[in-house]
């Protein structure tokens, strides 16, 4: 049976911790879409381009991997790209409390839609986009927690003009 699975996030910026769960998930399933989220309600760092472009770039070597981007409902785009599994990462019990919640919610919205928990290497447990920007935005080095092209990217972004 063939199984297609969606990694959505905002990926804003990938990090090493979104690569591992990618490289990862590549292994289980026989297709992974990473699916970039377009929120409006938000203004990411990266425009929805970038990020892609980005993930694109870390996924380059992964035959069963894709990127894409969607808008809406998560489970109205898995259903569309004829999806069956959801992949989000977890890192702490918070993320667990949230993502449970989701999981939830989806399941209740589409029965036909499974969702896997995956746990990152221990060395990414505490890595976020978030923290990533704080770090860079500061000039604190964020070497290793990112490939070199989103850190060149990021210090780009942040750089004193």
């Amino acid at each position: 049976m063939f199984t297609r699975a969606v990694y959505p996030g905002s990926f804003d910026p990938v990090t090493n911790g979104h690569i591992d769960l990618i490289q990862r998930s590549s292994a289980l399933f026989d297709e992974v879409v990473v699916a970039v989220l377009r929120n409006t309600e938000k203004t990411p760092l990266f425009t929805g381009e970038e990020r892609a472009e980005m993930l694109e770039q870390v996924a380059k070597d992964l035959k069963n991997v894709s990127v894409t981007s969607f808008a809406g409902l998560l489970v109205d785009f898995v259903a569309e790209i004829e999806a069956s599994v959801i992949i989000r990462g977890i890192r702490a019990i918070s993320d667990y409390e949230y993502e449970l919640q989701m999981a939830l919610m989806n399941r209740r919205l589409s029965s036909s839609i499974e969702t896997v928990f995956m746990l990152p290497a221990e060395a990414y447990s505490y890595l976020s986009s978030k923290l990533v920007k704080e770090i860079a935005q500061l000039g604190g080095s964020i070497h290793g927690l990112v490939p070199e092209d989103v850190e060149k990217r990021l210090s780009d972004k942040f750089r004193v003009k």
